[in-house]
């Protein structure tokens, strides 16, 4: 305990709350350096203050120690830029679950040696008395990299956002049919705009920063007064949704892009339609002004962009070159070059005077469209962000790559453990998978051959071998240690969504959209049987202990027993009102457990077919399940960002663990405490569970 717990600790509620107020901003008043170093890097005043009086009040502790005159040391001032820059990144969730707290700043700070840092993270390791899923290596996004906030609050996709001209507030449109303005200095929703009645696709704000315009799927923009958040004005004419919108650098008009193939130049002040530009054959997706007003460029379906006279309304100039649709575009500040952002996976640069290409830049993954970009104030560098869930930085003078992620570059669909639990394979959207060291986090191969999505892999029991499942519908056998491709099974007729070793090694089970499962000899790669009987696609598939059953998932919202042997089935289990995504067996083969896009895992008696019991507590669709060794305990993945530690004898929730992502893919290890998960960013997450029965 801290001499800081131990003094709070005897002090009145009332006395208790007032401290953890006043004191940090008595020490900065007071220049009183050192002890306000000391109080900030104390967990237990941390978890106390947060406790108390909610994460934004910690957060603005922070802002002490640098607006006021007390003087620290370099390395002081980093201790606390950096743990206020971990707990503001994790705001959104400890905003709505306190008890994260521990899990964040580990897996946001782990990587920082610093002694301070270090020290903190032990202290609050030993405050921890319930079970917890602690990160084996930083496993969220550093402190002060990336993203500074996530601002929560819309009930549908977040389509567009705008940053007001003092930077104080921002606005939001959404699929849930309405806009927020936020406080981007403390993420706090300030309004909810609503008067639309489909999605709103875009927003702009005025230079002045007084009025707002969105665009929605109502086939209408619409005129707000962001002090008030009041409606002024409603502008329509065009016939089909609108997908964007741009406001002139003098304020006076707008103009807006349409799924209608036209652009419409509009009065802001009066709500009158001005101009109808008209040359597009497909939608149009996105138009930028440049900064002298002068001129706008649209971007289309039709696969080209489109140089205007915002005055005349005159086509100038057809910039080809893409050969998908042009999903978004942008103008450099002095106006010489656009950016544009493709259905085919490219950005292009262009000359705005001559029309000319000047360069592509490529990077983005295969399968994923380009979908905005956006260029700096200097004009320097640009950022894209794609369908492969990545943002990348780009220097636009030489069309060169700043920066991209590390590990996958697109989503985590699955994870296995070796049996003797130092490796892990991940399988990814990358078209690749990735052999890591448990241990250190370190990625030792990456194994390629798959042209499509990899959506499964399985270890054999010898862990010489795995194989993977592929949306190339084929599966692979690789060699773990020397990363090779040993065999390609065909068969299936459409994607291969998983795949399940027998506890030989002898066969494998696969599962596919094309309804069917297939048994395989993994010494020869021949096709032993075909599986019959599901309705819809077959999402998941697992084998008993013993051999001579397996289990499979559904997307016609059941699980089927088989008889390995004979191929025929034995059972069908209902209960699950959506798709079943995946499932688990217990290793004395009694009980599995599924998973469901129903929110709810469900626990199955395998003999009798009969459901036991129904696990609720994720908030989406969980999409994979694993249980220990000792089956004990169970652990599933969700899109609700949340990894799950089930007690199986009390059926309780025990764990939680909140990422960034929505997580895929869960494992086990055979100590029964290593798991290890992997999310739709392409990250994949190490933990160790504690505390629960003296950590095995």
């Amino acid at each position: 305990m801290s001499k800081f717990k131990e003094r709070l600790g005897k002090l009145s509620p009332k006395k208790r709350l007032y401290a953890l107020e006043t004191l940090p901003g008595h020490l900065a008043q007071s220049v009183q350096g050192e002890r306000l170093h000391q109080l900030l890097t104390d967990f237990d005043f941390i978890e106390a203050k947060l406790d108390a009086l909610g994460v934004q009040a910690l957060i603005e502790d922070y802002d002490l120690a640098r607006i006021s005159d007390i003087l620290l040391s370099e390395g002081q001032t980093e201790n606390l830029r950096l743990i206020q820059g971990a707990i503001r990144k994790s705001a959104h969730v400890l905003d709505r679950d306190k008890t994260q707290l521990v899990e964040h700043l580990w897996g946001r700070l782990l990587d920082f040696e610093m002694p301070q840092i270090q020290g903190m993270l032990a202290q609050a390791k030993e405050w921890k008395d319930c079970p917890w899923l602690r990160p084996l290596r930083a496993n969220l996004e550093r402190a002060n990299e990336g993203a500074l906030r996530t601002l929560v609050g819309h009930s549908g996709a977040v389509n567009a956002v705008a940053i007001a001209p003092d930077g104080k507030t921002a606005i939001s449109a959404s699929g849930d049919n309405t806009l927020k303005i936020w406080d981007t200095e403390t993420g706090r929703e300030l309004k909810t705009l609503t008067g639309h009645s489909k999605w709103v696709n875009a927003v702009a704000i005025a230079p002045e920063g007084k009025i707002a315009i969105s665009a929605s799927y109502d086939n209408t923009l619409k005129i707000w007064d962001i002090e008030t958040g009041w409606e002024l004005k409603t502008l329509t004419g065009h016939s089909y949704w609108v997908k964007a919108v741009a406001i002139a650098p003098d304020g006076k008009t707008a103009i807006s892009a349409s799924e209608d193939n036209t652009l419409k130049i509009w009065d802001t002040e009066t709500g009158w339609e001005l101009k109808t530009l008209t040359g597009h054959i497909s939608r149009v997706n996105a138009v930028a002004i440049a900064l002298d007003g002068k001129t706008a460029i649209s971007a289309s379906g039709d696969n080209t962009l489109k140089i205007w006279d915002t005055e005349t309304g005159r086509e100038l100039k057809t910039l080809t070159g893409h050969s998908y649709s042009v999903t978004a575009v942008a103008i450099a500040p002095d106006g010489k070059t656009a950016i544009s952002a493709s259905e085919d996976e490219t950005l292009k640069i262009w000359d705005t005077e001559t029309g000319r290409e000047l360069k592509t830049l490529t990077g983005h993954r295969h399968r994923s469209e380009v979908n905005a970009v956006a260029i700096a104030p200097d004009g320097k560098t640009a950022i894209s962000t794609s369908g492969d869930e990545t943002l990348k930085i780009w220097d636009t003078e030489t069309g060169r790559e700043l920066k991209t992620l590390t590990g996958h570059s697109s989503r985590v669909n699955a994870v296995a453990i070796a049996p003797d639990g130092k490796t892990a394979i991940s399988a990814s959207g990358d078209e690749t998978l990735k052999i890591w060291d448990t241990e250190t986090g370190r990625e030792l191969k990456t194994l390629t051959g798959h042209s499509k999505w990899v959506n499964a892999v399985a270890i054999a029991p010898d862990g010489k071998t795995a194989i993977s499942a592929s949306e190339d519908e084929t599966l692979k056998i690789w060699d773990t240690e020397t990363g090779r491709e040993l065999k390609t099974l065909t068969g299936h007729r459409y994607w291969v969504n998983a795949v399940a070793i027998a506890p030989d090694g002898k066969t494998a089970i696969s599962a596919s959209w094309d309804g069917t499962l297939k048994i395989w000899d993994t010494e020869t790669g021949r096709e032993l049987k075909t599986l019959r009987g599901h309705s819809s696609r077959v999402n998941a598939v697992a084998i008993a202990p013993d051999r001579k059953t397996a289990i499979s998932a559904s997307y016609d919202n059941t699980l089927k027993i088989w008889d390995t042997e004979t191929g025929r089935e034995l059972k069908t289990l209902t209960g699950h009102t959506r798709d079943v995504t995946a499932v688990a067996i217990a290793p004395d083969g009694l009980t599995a457990i599924s998973a469901s896009g129903d929110h709810t895992l469900k626990i199955w008696d395998t003999e009798s077919g009969t459901e036991l019991r129904t696990l609720t507590g994720h908030t989406s669709e969980v999409r994979a399940v694993a249980i220990a060794r000792d089956g004990k305990t169970a652990i599933s993945a969700s899109s609700d960002k949340t990894l799950k530690i089930w007690d199986l004898l009390t059926r309780k929730e025990v764990a939680s663990f909140s990422g960034e992502g929505e997580f895929n893919g869960c494992a086990i290890a055979h100590d029964g405490v290593t798991v290890v998960a992997g999310d739709r960013s392409g990250r994949v997450h190490f933990l160790r569970l504690e505390g629960v029965r003296g950590d095995r």
